[in-house]
């Protein structure tokens, strides 16, 4: 695993067991992210997202964090073996991190109203319907929010109300509970700069998914979707796409605490 040093922002090697303790950074890619070839070549302080990466070292250090981990530059993404194991990888290596920063860029310095309040820049945060964060919210224990000044601004747990009413994710400390349609629904509103990001941050093609699911659980919730069908056409089992999840985050499974309290 490829790790940025807080202290010299140089990258680093570790394997196995001699992965240190990470602080790791969530956030959605504009213009003039710092790649890996960018750091390696010097080019990186001439680009507008390297004070993404200051930002982020500089928090991380000041957490007692020697090292973080931001996708943008520590994978090498030229590299198909590498970006291939990365993209396997991604999931566990955000629930390992010691501490997830998610830096929402257009959540404004010093805005006049409430983070709840129905206009507010964190509720319409673009970083909200990214397909890649998605697993980013919920695989770590601890996720800390800030906004485009680095100013924390509340937790996974001092805002969990909050941040469950705009994802729809109910209980985001125990969402490996959660029937296979609600995880669909979560994604379903989301959205990647291509196609097959969205597959991939749903770990793996759409169909190929579904497939795998059906081949590891008897969860039957997979098959709680509704999606349109033109006049004359037919459609099989599995859903074309995850929007056919959007109506489905109520679906419990059958053996979940919940759903059983109210079956009695």
């Amino acid at each position: 695993m490829r790790l940025l040093n807080t202290s010299t922002l140089a990258l680093e090697e570790h394997i196995g067991d001699s992965i240190p303790r990470y602080a790791i950074l969530s956030h959605r890619w504009e213009n003039g992210e710092v790649t890996f070839q960018d750091l390696q070549s010097g080019r990186g302080p001439e680009l507008v997202g390297y004070s993404k990466i200051t930002g982020c070292c500089a928090q991380a250090d000041e957490d007692g964090w020697k090292y973080a981990w931001i996708d943008c530059c520590c994978i090498d993404k030229t590299s198909s073996a590498e970006l291939s194991e990365a993209i396997n990888s991604m999931f566990k290596w955000y629930e390992n991190a010691a501490v997830c920063y998610a830096y929402l860029s257009d959540v404004r310095e010093n805005e006049a109203v409430s983070l709840d309040e129905k206009d507010s820049s964190f509720r319409d945060s673009l970083w909200f319907t990214r397909g890649w964060t998605l697993q980013e919210l919920p695989a770590p224990a601890i996720v800390i929010f800030f906004n485009q000044a680095w100013m924390d601004i509340g937790t996974k747990r001092s805002l969990v109300e909050l941040v469950s009413e705009i994802t729809g994710i109910q209980d985001l400390f125990d969402w490996s509970n959660a029937s296979v349609a609600q995880k669909m629904s979560w994604a379903s509103g989301r959205t990647a700069t291509r196609v097959e990001d969205m597959a991939y941050c749903l770990l793996g093609g759409f169909s190929t998914l579904q497939l795998e699911i059906l081949r590891m659980s008897d969860d039957e919730s997979l098959f709680a979707w509704r999606e349109y069908v033109p006049y004359g056409m037919t459609s099989g089992m599995l859903a074309t796409s995850v929007t056919a999840f959007q109506a489905s985050g109520h679906i419990q499974q059958l053996n979940h605490p919940k759903a059983l309290n109210s079956q009695r």
